[in-house]
Order: C-alpha cells, then structure tokens, then sequence
C-alpha cells in the first residue's frame, strides 16, 4: 500500500469525512453513503440560485472544497476519477434547490455530461428550474470535437457563485457561467504520471521528459517533450495559450497538479511573469493546488480574458478556504540592502595564473556535484555537492571582479563571496577559513601557514576536530603534508576521507544526527570533496 488510506473502496467517503471534520461547521453532507456523496453549504436557505458541480474525486480541494459562501452550494462526489451517479447529482439538486433554481457546472467529460444532464431532466420533473453549462477550457488536443474541462471550471465557480450570492436570477448567473467559459483557456504539463490508489501506476513518461498537454484523470498529453528547466517547461504551455489567445489583459491561474513543491510553484510563477505573455497579466489566482490530479508531479495554466464584470466578481470576497483569492500582479519592489551588508570590495586586479589556479579547483567542485549529493544523501539532505557547486560556479563569475594579484586580499574577497552566496553550515565554516587566512596573511606568514592558521580559527568556531567525520578529516592531513609537496598533501588527503569510510559516528555537522548504520561504509562528502580538490591539484 502506498497511499494513506484504509481501504481504496473507503477513500472518498471517509476524505469526505475529513473535510467536514475540518470546516468548523460550515459543510455537511447529504445521508446515502457510500454511492450519495453529496456535501453542501451548511448556511444554504434555498434563497438565492444553487450552484452544483462535481465529478470524479482525486481532484482535490475541487470540488468539495470550494462549497461555501460565493462559490458552490454543493458538490457531488463520484469515486476517484469516475463520474457520480445521477440519483447522487439528483440527491444534490433536489437537496439545494430552491424557487430561484439551480445550475450545473459540469467539465467536458461524457461520463459527467451524461449523469448531470440526466439528472437535470429529472429534477425539472420535480418542477425545478435547473440549468446547466459545460465547461471545455483544455486546449491542448485542438482537434478533439469535444475540449476538457479542466481548471478553468474554477472561474465559473468562482464568478457565477459571486453572482448568485448577489442576489442574480438564474438566467443572469447562467449567462455570467457562459461567458467565462467563452473566455478561458487551459494546458498543463507533467514530469510523470499520478498514482490511483490501488491501481498499478502507469511509467509512459520517460525520464529526462515532460508530458505537454495530459489531461486531469491522467489521460495521455499531445507530446513529450525534452525537459530543460521550468523556463522552457513554461514557454512551452505559453506557446500554445498565445495561438488562441485574443491579446487582451488576463488573469491567470497557476495551478499544482498534486506533487510540485511549493518553492517550484513560486519559481514557475516567477517565469510566467518573465514569459511572452506575462506583460499581458495582470491578476494572479495562486500558484495554489486547486484543481489536482492526485499526486500528479505537474501543473496547469489557465488564462481567462475577463471583462471589468467578471474581473469585480472574481475578485469578491467569499466564505471558501481553499480559494486564494486574486491578486493584482505589481512590478517588484527591490529594497537596499541595510548599511554594512554591502561589501567594501578590494580592488580588480589580473593575474592569470592565480585565475586558471582557481577556475581548475571550481571545476572540480561542479564536475563532482551529483557524486558529492549522492553520499551526501546517505548521511545528511543531499545537498552538498549542490552547496559547493553553486559558490564554486558564483566565483568563476565574479572571478574578474577579484583582486588576483594580491593575494592577502584575495582571500578576504573569497570570503566575501562565500558569504553571499553559499548558505549551509558548510558555507559559513568556509567564509570563516578563508576570513582567517586573510588576516593571517597580512601579518606575513606564509601560505601554508595561513592556511593552518584558517583551520585552526574554523575548528575553534564550528568545533570539529579530527577524527569527527567531516571535511577536517582530509583537510588537516593535507595542510599537515602540503609542506612536503601538492602529491603528499593529496595522498594524505585521500587517505583523510577514505578513514571516514569507516566510522561508525559522527560527532560534528547534520551526519552525527544519524545512525552507525547509515553512516558505515560512506565516506563524508566534505573530505570527499577535499580529497578530489588535492588530487586534481596534484595531477
């Protein structure tokens, strides 16, 4: 079992559970379990027009989630990925309508289309006034007869049940429904597919690709396309929204499939602004999981050309928690940074023997990047070799910028960099090596003695001595040697690192809050790193 569950054929109704338990009160839900899953406003009094849609569960928080004041009346909850019944759709209806009538916001999906409608029928038997739209935003197949409904049912949701909570006729709230529709337009891409609780999971996106264009009930995309970063992976979905897009000023809704994080969500956000139509936004609805497809590793884009109607409908407060509400998308604003934080920097100076010198270790540190996480992740998060990459790739870049040719002052500069752009504890320990090593040398020790003396001042500050299973224990022996040669320094070095190998403790740094187990057999990725620093050197 790979999902928190107890029994997959149990899962809606006890989320259904869940979220009622989590609303304070405002939902409840119709009796009927387990084939009626209805759950509706608590507060409804059947005086304004009712808003029902639904469908297939594993969209969460759509569609129960957005039940409440200014959105939905209720929302009909079929089993994960499948369409309700109509005696539930009918359950919903008759629960929640009133003299002012109903609508149904339906997505294009036949299953959906089939069971409201039906139940529509029979509802207006009962002598209701139901009416019923259908939403199709998703044009990533556009030679489908029939488009997706997909994330951009949440601005009908959203516009029409700010509409009826004014007080409109069923007429005004179906016309406000269909003109959103006639104004959206959605995609969405993944770096794999979801997972349905008790199904075997389907691995048709290669590794190294993205799905352009796959539906919410994962349902295969128009292409796979080669994944460069989330820069192309969004210029990709906006390629295709600017083909039928008309020009105009839009809102935009990011939305998270299941299983981006949210510091990935706030990135794509940034590249929408950057993208060849983030001059034409000019609202934002998230980066938010609101219409999701389990744990799909994905998101979507919806683009909806709102007139100043629906732009101050969209825009209405209401009573539902997992609607973030719209944000009006301003330039950024940059503050200086506070006195002292910016550097005094010595002056450039050239030297190219000093610049290849450093290029060559920076190298090493970039090149061993994935091998440095990799043992890394047995003992820590993961992300040394990214840690050490990162400042070794800021100081290629600043590298013209340095006082080369001074090399008392080069290492303060070092220091410097290190400080502004390498964050762990491994940044920090380094800064202050090479603060040290700068003072030391301005008061005229040689360099190997400098160097010495910036280990001496970074073991009294982070605490780790020899035999603590961490850089120190490469990097001592090779300042111990250096004297004899770069050969024996990196010899001692290596030897320095493979010894952590084959400690079962760490006393010092994240790796001493782990195991014997995890950690034997493992050398530490900082001496690691030190060691194939020397060898390079040396060679």
């Amino acid at each position: 079992m790979t999902h928190f569950m107890n029994k997959k054929e149990d899962i809606v109704t006890e989320a259904i559970d869940g979220a009622i338990a989590a609303s304070g009160g405002a939902l409840s839900r119709l009796d009927g379990y387990p084939h009626i899953r209805v759950v509706v406003r608590s507060d409804w009094d059947k005086s304004k027009v009712a808003l029902v849609s639904g469908g297939g569960s594993g969209h969460e928080p759509a569609h129960a989630g957005f039940v409440g004041q200014g959105m939905l009346t209720a929302a009909v909850c079929g089993d994960v990925f499948a369409s309700p019944s109509v005696d539930a759709v009918l359950a919903g209806i008759l629960a929640v309508t009133g003299p002012a009538g109903c609508l149904l916001i339906v997505k294009n999906y036949t299953g959906d289309r089939l069971n409201f409608g039906l139940a529509a029928e029979r509802a207006r038997a009962f002598g209701l006034n139901v009416r019923m739209v259908v939403v199709d935003d998703d044009i990533a197949l556009p030679d489908l007869p029939q488009a997706r409904g997909v994330a951009g049912t949440l601005f009908v949701h959203k516009v029409a049940g700010a509409a009826a909570e004014q007080g409109a006729s069923l007429d005004e709230v179906a016309e406000a429904a269909e003109r959103v529709i006639g104004g959206i337009y959605s995609i969405g891409m993944s770096l794999d597919t979801c997972t349905v609780p008790g199904s075997p999971k389907e691995g048709r996106i290669p590794e190294g690709m993205a799905e352009l264009g796959l539906g919410i009930h994962g349902e295969a995309g128009v292409e796979h396309l080669e994944y460069e970063g989330a820069r192309q992976a969004m210029g990709s979905m906006v390629d295709k929204l600017s083909a039928v897009m008309s020009g105009k000023p839009c809102v935009a809704l990011l939305n998270n499939l299941g299983a981006v994080s949210v510091l990935e969500m706030s990135v794509l956000a940034a590249e929408l602004r950057r993208s060849a139509i983030g001059e034409r936004i000019k609202w934002l609805v998230g980066p938010a999981a609101l219409m999701t497809s389990l744990d799909m590793r994905g998101f979507s884009l919806t683009v909806f050309e709102a007139g100043e109607r629906d732009l101050a409908l969209l825009r209405e407060p209401c009573g539902v928690r997992a609607w973030p509400g719209t944000v009006e998308l301003v330039a950024d604003n940059v503050l200086p940074l506070p006195d002292g934080l910016a550097p005094i920097k010595a002056m450039p100076s050239a030297h190219e023997p000093t610049k290849a010198f450093l290029i060559k270790c920076c190298q090493v540190l970039i090149e061993a990047e994935d091998d440095l996480n990799a043992l890394d992740a047995k003992s820590g998060d993961g992300d040394t070799g990214s840690t050490l990459a990162g400042a070794a790739r800021a100081l290629i870049d600043a590298l013209d910028s340095l006082p080369l040719a001074d090399h008392t002052q080069l290492y303060r500069a070092i220091e410097q960099e290190l400080s502004q752009t390498m964050g762990g504890s491994s940044g920090v320990l380094l800064a202050i090596f090479f603060a040290a090593v700068g003072d030391a040398s301005s008061s005229g020790m040689p360099m190997r003695d400098a160097l010495m003396a910036g280990l001496e001042r970074m073991q009294q500050i982070g605490g780790a001595r020899l035999g603590d299973r961490t850089m120190i224990d490469a990097l001592k022996p090779a300042l111990d040697e250096l004297g004899s040669g770069i050969g024996c320094a990196a010899r001692a070095a290596r030897e320095g690192a493979n010894h952590t190998a084959t400690m079962t403790r760490a006393n010092a740094g994240r790796a001493s809050y782990i195991s014997a187990e995890q950690l034997e057999g493992h050398v530490d990725p900082g001496a690691e790193a030190v060691a194939r620093l020397f060898e390079r050197l040396a060679s």
